[in-house]
């Protein structure tokens, strides 16, 4: 943990966002609350919480619709062999 928490080219902050954001999808109450703790500690406040909230709520549920639906995603620029985008 940590070697995947630790500084390196994502921050701190970014990568206890993201802890927060997967806990709340995963409905893990341990995880969530010691995520946002450590996001507490490092000045995130509850309007910064509750925007965080709003952003996993709305991306789960276009998710759900996306997969629902089986939309297919078209790149808005045609990837080439040589972008970095093409491996994913």
């Amino acid at each position: 943990m940590k070697a995947v928490t630790s500084e390196g080219s994502v921050d701190r902050r970014a990568k206890e966002i993201i802890a927060v954001a997967v806990s709340a999808t995963n409905n893990c109450s341990y995880c969530l609350s010691s995520h946002t703790d450590a996001l507490r500690g490092m000045g995130f406040g509850d309007p910064e919480l509750l925007e965080l909230m709003a952003v996993v709520d709305f991306f789960n549920g276009s998710n759900a619709v996306s997969s629902g639906l089986k939309v297919e995603y078209e790149p808005p620029v045609p990837r080439t062999a040589s972008s970095p985008a093409a491996s994913l």
